[in-house]
């Protein structure tokens, strides 16, 4: 078989393409770029056989893949842990209604947060949304795993999460790949109605969801990525979910006298955990992420035998990255890396030289850190542009998640705030912030938006924004006075003219939208290097 040398999300996708797939569909997000990323590039995108979009947002790019399962075929949505909040309704609904091609969802957690928000852990939906779930511990079993789903979601007619993490996503190893399955024929469900989520029909979906519970733990005890290694030595037994894994072996070796179980399935495998609590005297848990297997072990009321060990009792860090040195902590001994680091300390993030976002900052910070505007607030949001509350730019107040920067300021606004003014970048106003933009309309609110519309998703790549060079338009569409859609042009030698132009939409009452478009740096390097124009 050939062997590749693939990242984490690479193995995934490929293993995907191998595995059938004819539709993937994903919002762009660290960690998980790349692995739609990888299914555009495939020649099976470039010849036809599969379809692979960039989509508005995390909803529709599951409600897609949801539909392409409708008509028989196997489909993947990819998105980050935080995307899963936008996706949360068609995710945990899709498990009540079921599927009919196999459907899997990636979701990419980020412990220590190397570029989100939060380390929010992707299994606690699991519990709301009762869909089983795969936690490949390497690349090989990433490259395995979409084989695994899809065959599981067609046995039960459910959604499969895959869930990832960033240390895996990210990484590099030899992946030995197979043949290509081939592809799904169009059908339509045996069933029709359980896509239709009447209460009526819900209840009866719904119990059939319930029932199946048994049958999911089942699969979880006798899955390919779960396995339970005898040990000598009772005192303490092991649990180590995904990654966490390879991480015990690096430190206990090959030959550990201490029973382990190694999860990589969800539910959790209830007997045989039951089968090592039963047997040992203490429990080591090793999980990326939240202490999710460690808060169900432990209980309400704490159980008192076995012991339960982990991010809850202080014997591995409660928040950041699991990593072989918190594992060797967890056990007593020495960290296996005792020597001085010889790695540089990293630079903070800074926006590129010579990004247009410097020149809207400069001039949102001329008239709003300044003057008559000084009182004024900058509500921004998740893009390049968030790196501007660093020095030297510091020029936004907040950043909270995606399209919260225009309905925060709109209700600052409503408080007595004034100018109250958002900053967004084309993508992410697509993405969730059009429907606060239609709240300020029918609100009336005293708001100016500011758009900054680089022509692209820069942050994660440089991938296709939804609305290029329609942003106007769909302003106009949304209910703003096109007397009060402003296009402007970052560049140092129009500063006067833009910070004119944000001082009359700021004195504008009602709310207003200016757009400062020029391209991204960096794809602007891009297409010049291959011969294009900018």
């Amino acid at each position: 078989m050939p062997t590749r040398l693939l990242l984490g999300n690479e193995s995934l996708a490929q293993g995907a393409i191998d595995a059938g797939l004819s539709g993937a569909y994903a919002y762009p997000g660290t960690p998980s770029t790349e692995i739609t990323a990888y299914v555009l590039r495939s020649p099976q995108v470039a010849a036809g056989e599969v379809r692979c979009a960039w989509t508005a947002n995390e909803k529709t790019a599951l409600e897609a893949a949801l539909g392409m399962s409708y008509g028989g075929k196997r489909a993947m949505a990819s998105m980050k842990h935080v995307g899963l909040n936008v996706a949360a309704d068609p995710f945990i609904n899709s498990a009540i209604s079921g599927t009919h091609g196999g459907l899997i969802i990636n979701v990419a957690d980020d412990p220590s947060m190397h570029s989100s928000q939060n380390e929010q852990d992707s299994r606690v939906y699991l519990d709301l949304s009762m869909m089983p779930c795969i936690e490949p511990a390497d690349q090989q079993e990433a490259y395995q795993v979409p084989g695994v789903a899809f065959a599981l979601s067609e046995r039960y007619r459910i959604p499969v999460m895959i869930r990832l993490t960033t240390r895996l996503c990210h990484s590099r190893a030899t992946v030995t790949t197979g043949e290509g399955q081939p592809r799904n024929e169009f059908s339509y469900p045996d069933n029709p109605k359980r896509f239709i989520l009447l209460p009526a029909l819900a209840r009866k979906s719904y119990a059939r969801l319930l029932d199946r519970q048994a049958d999911f733990v089942h699969e979880s005890e006798t899955s390919l990525f779960t396995r339970y290694f005898e040990g000598t030595d009772l005192s303490t037994g092991i649990m180590a979910c995904g990654t966490a894994y390879h991480y015990v072996r690096e430190i206990v070796g090959e030959d550990c006298p201490h029973p382990i179980l190694k999860i990589g399935q969800y539910p959790l495998p209830i007997g045989l955990i039951e089968r090592m609590t039963s047997q040992c005297n203490r429990i080591l848990v090793f999980e990326d992420g939240y202490p999710y297997l460690e808060n169900k072990l432990r209980g309400l009321p704490v159980r008192q035998t076995p012991a339960i060990h982990g991010r809850l009792t202080g014997h591995l860090p409660r928040t950041g990255e699991l990593s072989p040195d918190a594992v060797a902590g967890a056990f007593g001994t020495e960290p296996i890396r005792n020597e001085p680091s010889t790695v540089p300390a990293p630079r903070p993030p800074a926006l590129c030289p010579g990004c247009p976002h410097i020149d809207t900052c400069k001039a949102l910070n001329t008239v709003l850190k300044a003057g008559e505007d000084a009182s004024g607030r900058l509500f921004s949001d998740i893009g390049c542009y968030t790196l501007s509350a660093l020095p030297p730019y510091e020029s936004v107040d907040t950043c909270i998640e995606m399209g919260a920067s225009i309905t925060m300021a709109k209700g600052a606004s409503q408080a007595g705030l004034h100018p109250a003014v958002a900053l967004i970048g084309d993508s992410t106003f697509t993405h969730s912030g059009m429907t606060g933009l239609l709240d300020c309309v029918n609100e009336n609110a005293n708001v100016t938006v500011v758009i900054v519309d680089n022509l692209t998703i820069a942050m994660t790549g440089g991938q296709t924004s939804s609305a290029t060079n329609r942003l106007a338009d769909i302003c106009a569409g949304l209910g703003v006075d096109p007397d009060h859609i402003r296009i402007i042009t970052p560049l140092p030698n129009k500063h006067e003219e833009n910070v004119n132009v944000l001082r009359q939409e700021i004195a504008h009452t009602g709310p207003s939208v200016v757009i400062a478009v020029r391209e991204c740096i960096q794809t602007a390097r891009r297409s010049r290097s291959k011969g294009g124009s900018s």
